[in-house]
């Protein structure tokens, strides 16, 4: 029998279920939902965590003319009474903001219109109705021409289903967020902010067509932004213990997914790399890498894991998190990268404008954005915060040390120093020189192994020789009886240099480390990668490195 395929980007749900995709059975919301009934109902999680698909499945199992048999064996399919209730019996207004971007707000408004016109065409019904007049039907003519105002216009489509099927509307609304970061970052944030106020006071708060709502979104935007005038609204965010089982995959369904596909044996991996988010009291895999990742072992040779949530998003807030963290902040994210927990007070109300007002902000748009995640949580409001996995540490390795790298190398005061103190041998100014920049750094420059730290040091040399003009500059080439670290030529004045890069497990190991460093050059003759040159001399580097702290030896 042919294994169902990876849903990779399909978040239809009735084309999930109806060509042969895998789906981990999330349906046990609808009844949670039902039970747990809010007119207005929010439900914040990062991106790529099942919000999109979990919102189709809603609009599936609730519009009026749905297959029911696209729930046949899934969970929701044993609550009989509950599936004759309420299965197919609703008008449904389904619409995303996604795509409700633009330079200018006059874009942005456009391609709102765009979502409206969508959703309005989908009820050709109502064009022929005869419970409604011809004002009605001049309404709806506006709302599928893209006319009128779009401030009411998702209340005054709810209000003509009602009057056609005689049924209230519920109202799915996802992403709902986008449109505020995207008029935040292009200057309209005022303008978009209180647009979606008066769409979702008119929608959500004064509209008696309205039978419940539900939306999504990454961030939790305070109620005096955009909910000012909704009181009805109920808000599941990522640390409630509601609904805290139906964004993202519990270790059990990502078992299961992995022994249904024989890929058994790379659990440990997934784990390691895809796992480590805590909603509510839930643990929970990303649903985006566990399919891509099963998807990559199916179908390739390739068994290294990836960064794929990562890679399918932009993780500008972490080098901004680095380019405004002060000394005390950068040694919190050392921890964070070594592994450790940092306990905080979040703020989960913001608004675009305050973000980056305090530090504290930041900390809270990095957990709510998924790049950080929660241990323990305190009576007082405060959390442990963590990396969740593997992939999201990678992210914070790769963007903490491209922004300590570019630091070092927009310094040219600095830069001129450090040139100065290299070519003229002087080991003690040419250590305080690097130990200075160090200082400036995040504690750990990079939480990995032993070889992975020495790799960093290494690159960091490398791009501060890399930035003068008139050096030929190699790393890792075959020299004497071995492989020099770094070689370095002076093409004007003939000086040749050659550098030997150690990470030391201790402070205490750092002098040992450089003169084995040293010695290392000499016994494996790495002299001998210069002998065509005929360089005017050749010095000798040995450097150890431990954490904010070098070693500079020389001869």
């Amino acid at each position: 029998m042919e294994k169902l395929r990876m849903p990779i980007g399909v978040d239809d749900f009735g084309k999930l279920r109806t060509n042969n995709f895998y789906y981990v059975d999330k349906s046990g919301m609808i009844k949670e939902l039902l039970y747990n009934w809010g007119e207005v109902n929010l439900f914040t999680r990062p991106r790529r965590f099942g919000k999109s698909i979990n919102m189709s499945m809603l609009k599936y199992f609730f519009e009026i003319g749905t297959d029911k048999s696209l729930f046949d064996g899934l969970a929701i399919s044993k609550e009989t009474e509950l599936c004759d209730k309420y299965m197919g019996q609703y008008p449904v207004i389904s619409i995303t903001l996604k795509q409700v971007t633009g330079k200018t707000y006059a874009a942005a408004e456009k391609n709102l219109w765009r979502q409206i016109r969508r959703a309005a065409r989908k009820f050709p019904a109502l064009l022929k109705s005869e419970r409604l007049d011809d004002e009605d039907k001049s309404d709806l003519n506006e709302l599928r021409s893209a006319e009128g105002m779009a401030e009411d216009s998702l209340a005054v489509l709810s209000d003509l289903l009602y009057k056609h099927y005689g049924k209230k509307v519920i109202i799915l609304i996802d992403e709902y967020d986008a449109p505020l970061q995207k008029a935040y970052e292009n200057n309209y944030y005022d303008d978009m902010v209180g647009l979606i106020r008066q769409i979702f006071g008119y929608a959500l708060k004064t509209n008696d067509s309205l039978f419940f709502s539900v939306l999504t979104g990454c961030m939790r935007i305070s109620k005096e932004s955009i909910f000012s005038d909704l009181n009805n609204s109920r808000i599941h965010s990522i640390s409630d213990e509601r609904f805290d089982e139906w964004f993202g995959f519990t270790d059990a369904e990502t078992v299961r997914m992995l022994n249904y596909l024989g890929l058994e044996e790379h659990y440990e991996a997934t784990k390691e790399w895809y796992d480590g988010y805590r909603f509510g009291d839930q643990d929970v895999y990303c649903p985006w890498d566990v399919i891509n990742w099963c998807d990559q072992l199916l179908n390739t040779s390739n068994r290294i894991p990836q960064n794929f949530w990562v890679n399918s998003g932009a993780t500008d807030i972490i080098r901004q998190f680095a380019e405004q963290s002060d000394s005390i902040t950068r040694d919190q994210i050392g921890a964070l990268i070594e592994g450790r927990t940092v306990r905080m007070n979040l703020v989960q109300d913001l608004t675009y404008r305050d973000m980056m007002d305090q530090p504290e902000n930041i900390w809270s748009i990095l957990y709510t954005t998924g790049y950080l995640t929660h241990r323990t949580r305190y009576e007082d409001g405060g959390c442990d915060l963590c990396i969740p996995n593997r992939e999201v540490k990678n992210i914070f390795i790769t963007k903490i040390n491209a922004w300590f790298t570019a630091k070092v190398l927009d310094d040219e005061d600095g830069m001129k120093e450090f040139f100065a103190d290299f070519t003229s041998g002087d080991a003690e100014a040419l250590e305080d020189c690097l130990n200075y920049h160090l200082g400036e750094s995040v504690s750990y420059l990079d939480g990995g192994n032993y070889e992975d730290r020495e790799t960093f040091y290494h690159g960091l040399l490398l791009g501060m020789l890399r930035t003068r003009k008139g050096w030929e500059i190699k790393s890792e080439r075959e020299a004497g009886n071995g492989r020099a670290d770094i070689t370095a030529f002076n093409l004007r004045k003939k000086d040749a240099y050659i550098i030997e890069v150690k990470y030391s497990k201790s402070d205490r190991d750092l002098n040992a480390d450089a003169q084995e460093a040293l010695g290392q050059i000499n016994r494996l003759r790495y002299d001998q990668y210069f002998s065509q040159r005929l360089p005017k001399s050749i010095r000798h580097y040995g450097i150890a490195f431990c954490l904010k702290q070098c070693r500079v030896l020389t001869e």
